[in-house]
């Protein structure tokens, strides 16, 4: 039976990787292509037309910004790696700031005990994830 969990939507964990199968990468790679190019000849364009093409044609049109953060991930998916996508005011434990930086809990627990990252709640509280990437 297939889940009905979703990888956008409120019930998905943000540090829950969405890993490629193998043959995600080439098309991945593909896309990603496309996208570069694309976005390099269109400089100046802040808003992105993307056509879905099994859907009648229908165009969406998305912040550049969205564009630019789907071309990271294509990227990361092409290599074969993983993607997580943590919103910046994301507050994350002691536990998932390690995770995500990939190193050991005791890591952002010695950050935080010299006063390098702040906690809403002290020792084990809960961490910012932009400090906690700013601490690396």
């Amino acid at each position: 039976m297939r889940s009905s969990r979703t990888a956008w939507g409120p019930d998905c964990s943000a540090l829950d990787p969405i890993r490629p199968d193998g043959a995600d990468a080439a098309v991945a790679d593909e896309a990603l292509q496309r996208i570069k190019g694309y976005l390099g000849r269109h400089q100046d364009q802040r808003r992105i037309p993307l056509v879905v093409e099994d859907d009648g044609g229908e165009t969406l049109i998305v912040p550049r910004g969205a564009v630019e953060l789907l071309a990271r991930a294509l990227a990361h998916r092409a290599a074969g790696t993983g993607v997580s996508v943590v919103p910046s005011h994301a507050e994350l434990t002691t536990q998932q700031a390690a995770e995500m930086l990939n190193v050991s809990r005791p890591f952002p627990v010695g950050l935080l005990e010299a006063g390098e990252i702040d906690s809403r709640s002290g020792r084990d509280g809960l961490v910012e994830s932009t400090a906690a990437l700013r601490a690396m």
